[in-house]
Order: C-alpha cells, then sequence, then structure tokens
C-alpha cells in the first residue's frame, strides 16, 4: 500500500468520527499546551533575571579587588598595579572605581551616599542600564548618575531630576585612614554636580562620577577595577594571572552560571507538572485507538481477505496515531503561545496603570517549540504501537465473526 494511500485511509476514520478525534486531539494539545506554557514561562524568569545581572560586555569581565591585609583591613590598588593589570595577557579594556561614603546635600536636605568615582566604560563593564536620563561625558566635572533611592532621600522628583544641583563633600583619604573625624573634616572637598541620568535601584544610595571631576584632588589609587577580557575562554587564564599577583578576582559570569544551574532545576520541575497533564492525555488517546480497533475489526478482516498485508493495516493504524500526535502537538503550539501572550499582556497593563516596568515573562527558544512537536508526534506513535499490532495480527475468520 502507499503511503499516500495509507495517509487517504487513516484520514478518512477522522471523518467517521469527528467529535471522538477532536476531543482526543483535545487532549493532546491540553497536554502539550500545559508544558508549552510551563517551560516558556521558566525560560522567562530566566531571561528577566539574567537580563537584569548581566549584559554582553558584563559576561566578559571581572572584577579586581586588592588583596586583603594581615590586620584584616582592604588595601588598595595603586596606579602602578593598574598598569601592571593592563599588561596582562587578554585584558582589552579597564575601568577603575573609586569608593567613598560621602555626604549629599540638595537644598534643606542632607544624607549619606556612596560615591563611585570611575569611568564611562563601567556602566558597560557593569551591566547597568539607565532608567531615565543619559550616561554622562567621559570629560564631565560636574555631572552626576544617581540611584532613585538617593532621590527618594534628597526628596528629588524622579520626574523632574535633570539639572537638579546636588553638593557631595569627597574625602581624600582612603577608607582605612577615615577614623578621625577632625582629620576627615580637614581633607574633605565640596564639589558641586548636576544629575543627569538615573538608575533603579531603591536599596542602594549610589552616586557616580567621573574620574576627570576629582582630578585635582590628586587620587593616586583605587578601590577595584573592572577589566574586560577578549573572549570568553580567557576569563579563567587571566584570572589566574591576577591571582598570582596578589588581587582578588571575581566574575559576574560565576553568578550567571550558578543562576542557570537553578534555573535549570526550576525547568525540569515545571517540565515534569506539564508532563502529568501529557501522560493524562496519552492514555485517553490509547483508549480512544483501542476503541477504534475495536469498532473496526470486521473492517480490517474485509481488507485483509482484499490482499491488505498485516503490514499495510499495522502502518494505516500507526499513521493515524501519528496524525493525532502531530496535530495535537500543533494545536497545543498555538494554545499555549495563545495563553502566554494573553496573561503576559494583562500583566503589562496592570504594570503600566500601577507604575511598573513591562516586562516578557514567557520565553521559549525555537529549538523546542521543534522539540515538541516531534515529542508530541513520538508519543502518538507510542501510544499507537499496541493497537497497530494486535490489528496487524487479527486473525480473518475471526474478524469476520466479530460483532
Amino acid at each position: 500500500m502507499l503511503i499516500l494511500d495509507t495517509i487517504k485511509i487513516s484520514s478518512r476514520s477522522f471523518k467517521n468520527n469527528r467529535l471522538r478525534t477532536f476531543l482526543t486531539i483535545m487532549g493532546i494539545s491540553v497536554g502539550i499546551a500545559s508544558i508549552f506554557f510551563l517551560v516558556s514561562l521558566g525560560y522567562g524568569f530566566q531571561k528577566v533575571v539574567l537580563e537584569r545581572i548581566a549584559t554582553s560586555d558584563s559576561l566578559l569581565s571581572l572584577d579586581v579587588y586588592p588583596e586583603v591585609k594581615s590586620d584584616g583591613e582592604s588595601g588598595v590598588i595603586s596606579d602602578e598595579d593598574l598598569e601592571d593589570i593592563k599588561k596582562v595577557d587578554g585584558v582589552v579594556k579597564t575601568a577603575s572605581i573609586i569608593t567613598k561614603k560621602s555626604k549629599i546635600h540638595s537644598g534643606e536636605y542632607t544624607t549619606e551616599a556612596k560615591v563611585n568615582i570611575t569611568d564611562t566604560d563601567f556602566f558597560r563593564l557593569e551591566g547597568i542600564v539607565l532608567q531615565d536620563g543619559d550616561i554622562m561625558e567621559s570629560d564631565s566635572k560636574n555631572e552626576a548618575i544617581v540611584t532613585t533611592s538617593v532621590l527618594d532621600l534628597l526628596h528629588i522628583d524622579s520626574e523632574k531630576f535633570e539639572n537638579q544641583e546636588i553638593t557631595i563633600d569627597i574625602s581624600t583619604l582612603n577608607e582605612s585612614e577615615e577614623t578621625d573625624e577632625e582629620i576627615l573634616e580637614d581633607k574633605t572637598v565640596e564639589k558641586k554636580f548636576k544629575i543627569v541620568g538615573v538608575i533603579e535601584d531603591t536599596s542602594k544610595a549610589n552616586i557616580y562620577v567621573t574620574n576627570n571631576s576629582v582630578a585635582d584632588m590628586g587620587f593616586d589609587y583605587f578601590n577595584r577595577v573592572k577589566i574586560k577580557v577578549s573572549s570568553e575562554n580567557q576569563i579563567d587564564p587571566t584570572r589566574r594571572v591576577l591571582l598570582e599577583k596578589g588581587f582578588l578576582v571575581s566574575a559576574i559570569s560565576d553568578t550567571v552560571d550558578q543562576t542557570r544551574k537553578i534555573f535549570k532545576v526550576i525547568q525540569i520541575v515545571l517540565l515534569s507538572f506539564g508532563m502529568l497533564a501529557l501522560v493524562v492525555s496519552a492514555i485517553g488517546m490509547f483508549n480512544t485507538m483501542t476503541i477504534s480497533l475495536l469498532e473496526r475489526t470486521q473492517e480490517i478482516a474485509i481488507m485483509k481477505s482484499l490482499g491488505a498485508s498485516g503490514m499495510d493495516i499495522w502502518s494505516m493504524f500507526l499513521t493515524e496515531s501519528v496524525l493525532i500526535g502531530f496535530l495535537g502537538g500543533t494545536l497545543g503550539i498555538g494554545i499555549g503561545f495563545a495563553g502566554t501572550e494573553s496573561i503576559n499582556f494583562l500583566l503589562n497593563f496592570v504594570a503600566k496603570n500601577f507604575g511598573g516596568i513591562s516586562v516578557d515573562i514567557f520565553y521559549i527558544p525555537l529549538w523546542f517549540i521543534l522539540f515538541i512537536i516531534v515529542f508530541s508526534t513520538v508519543v502518538g506513535l507510542a501510544t499507537g504501537f499496541y493497537p497497530a499490532k494486535r490489528a496487524a495480527a487479527l486473525d480473518v475468520l475471526e474478524a469476520l465473526r466479530y460483532k
């Protein structure tokens, strides 16, 4: 029997039992839609989290810290150390950071915040994205970027922050020296800055200014250096070299790897729940194929008496089950996609109305969509194998007498 004839005969049974076939396909599609929904939710959460903590540049970056002293105090990275770091193989870009705890003034309000003195490359290497405004110019002497926490503490309207002026008391001493209040006051310089950008962070009061803005204060040390390596394969070799030189080194890629491992476990758990729905659907499909066998026993006997072989009958039943699995998988993807888009639309609608941020909490890779279609087809094949084997083995005389 030709393949085309087999498909025509198999699809003919769909017309004879339309409701039962439809319900069977819907059962498979609900199971597939459950898998699609749950797995896309897991991938979506992973994508949102990773986008918040990492960018393409930050994944190739390392944080270099000075070695901790014997008395437990943190050291500093000198200008000579920085030049030594730049010469390490694989290092293509550096961004040095000086971090100071300072008093901030705006109008009648005063607060404390962490001031980070760095350059514009730091934002890209750190993976920081501005909520509003622009990154200050590299040669800027009076521009600053602040977190939303600073705006709240200084009672500055987040929608009217641009060009708002703040005063920062910056000490020229490093943290290990900042013990005597009188010395600290003598070594403090007031500098005025205007806010040009805002980072969304309500938990940390951070301010970022350029190295150029404090060039006259004579800083000759750094608390941290952010470096970018040439490729992902260069991360470990560069880290080893820096560790041998006595620096402490960490990488955001380590955090990303741990996050991916956690989400992989979550995806497996979600997939397991979806598989339960699919197993129930597969049982229903197996029942449908068995009933179809019983109803068509005499039809099978007549086909065999007219010359159809056991292989023809076997392939006919298998083709029918494969078609049901394929159609169920395709329809399930459609239902799952419609469901995820609807829920995402409602969540973003509510978020916009309550001042939140719109995010897509569902994401499914293309390879998984193809996998679902193949998987549902295989499920159809597996559930139809036993009924097809029984149909192929039917005795013609006994089948003709079956009622």
